[in-house]
């Protein structure tokens, strides 16, 4: 699946790497800023479920 973040650079790195902890992220682009002058960027995720018959740290 595609997951588009956005917010601040921060924002969406941090996202990212709490996302990493329950999805298996495969691929992660670079912050693409908004045209205007926002400090906001997007993130693009490219992830897939975790494979079901693994075990979950609790």
């Amino acid at each position: 699946m595609r997951i588009r973040l956005h917010g601040t650079e921060d924002e969406c790195r941090r996202t990212a790497d709490t996302l990493v902890t329950v999805l298996d992220v495969l691929d992660v682009s670079r912050p693409y800023p908004y045209r205007s002058q926002s400090r906001l960027v997007r993130l693009y995720l490219t992830a897939a479920l975790p494979d079901a018959t693994e075990e979950k740290p609790q």
